[in-house]
């Protein structure tokens, strides 16, 4: 549970900016993740009613949990934001005090809030009080190693009446050099009486159980791990309740997978946007494809597909690509 919300599972799916747009979290839905979180939707942007980000954030339609996740550095607009991300619809309100990227960090948000921990309680204050839906709180373990302060604002996050907990175990330094350090979250889990969310390098049943097992954490969080396999939430899930072995999808449905989500977002963008804003999915799912093939070769198809305009060109080299990968497999 996170607050009055049942999760079903303990594999949940990580907000990715450019990534988990509404095509994508539908896709991983639909193939059975529990839980898959908006991009990072900037508070400011979102109150003014800027489209693109309006459009990011207070769409859900066709899933069964819809999760907004909120980034800024002033309490009136990350009220604001929260207030608007309940309107519409939202089950969860993530609040992101994680992201290491120089624009988000540059202009005071995301991880640059871990170095001002007042600041920071004052914002989820802000967001607590402005909404009945659970707040919840992604962070990673510190601005760098000399301030290593998660555990500190779990507590105080737990106080201001956050519900739940995630963190990347890696400080914000260190981008997503070097492995994440589950051990470091144990340090979270013990400050802290809520659920707490390990995230960082999982990307497999045995990495899964590893991070649940050094962070004492309540379930995982699958960020890069999904990139071209939507589906891999759920297979981990499924591993994880079966103590078994991941089962990929095989060729056929691998290709439908990519087909049905290359067809939602031209719904949802026009064929023109769609087409564009496909590519770094396709490119991923080329990466993920199971046949073998020299790497020299899955960068020529990658390159190739990436140039493709026309959504009909996008479909028959998809389906041209895969028939040729089952030729390899099989014959």
């Amino acid at each position: 549970m996170i607050g009055d919300v049942r999760i079903g599972g303990r594999v949940l799916t990580a907000p990715m900016t450019g990534v988990s747009d509404l095509p994508f979290r539908r896709a991983a839905s639909k193939l059975g993740a529990v839980y898959v979180a908006t991009e990072m939707v900037a508070c400011d942007m979102f109150a003014r009613g800027r489209p693109d980000v309006v459009r990011r954030a207070a769409v859900g339609e066709g899933l069964p949990l819809m999760v907004v996740q909120l980034v800024g550095r002033e309490a009136h607009w990350i009220a604001k934001g929260a207030a608007l991300a309940e309107a519409a619809g939202a089950d969860i309100i993530d609040l992101n005090m994680g992201c290491p990227a120089k624009e988000v960090t540059g202009a005071l948000s995301g991880s640059a809030l871990m170095r001002d921990l007042d600041l920071a309680e004052s914002l989820i204050d802000a967001a607590v009080g402005v909404t009945s839906r659970p707040v919840t709180l992604k962070m990673r373990l510190g601005w760098d190693d000399a301030s290593k302060n998660a555990p500190e604002l779990a507590a105080r996050a737990e106080r201001a009446g956050v519900k739940a907990i995630t963190v990347h175990g890696r400080t914000r330094q260190q981008f997503y050099k070097n492995a994440a350090d589950w051990r470091a979250v144990a340090e979270v889990k013990a400050a802290t009486a809520l659920p707490v969310i390990v995230n960082g390098d999982i990307t497999d049943v045995h990495t899964a159980r590893t991070a649940l097992a050094e962070s004492g954490a309540d379930a995982v969080m699958i960020g890069r791990g999904c990139y071209g396999r939507p589906w891999i939430a759920a297979s981990i899930e499924h591993a994880l309740a079966s103590d078994e072995q991941i089962a990929e999808p095989d060729m056929t449905m691998r290709l439908g997978i990519a087909l049905d989500h290359f067809r939602d977002s031209l719904k949802f963008y026009g064929d023109d946007h769609g087409v564009r804003i496909f590519r770094k999915h396709l490119g991923w799912y080329l990466e993920n494809a199971p046949w073998p093939a020299a790497a020299e070769t899955r960068r020529e198809g990658k390159s190739h597909a990436c140039r493709l305009t026309e959504p009909h060109e996008v479909e028959t080299f998809l389906i041209d690509l895969w028939q040729q990968g089952a030729s390899r497999l099989y014959h």
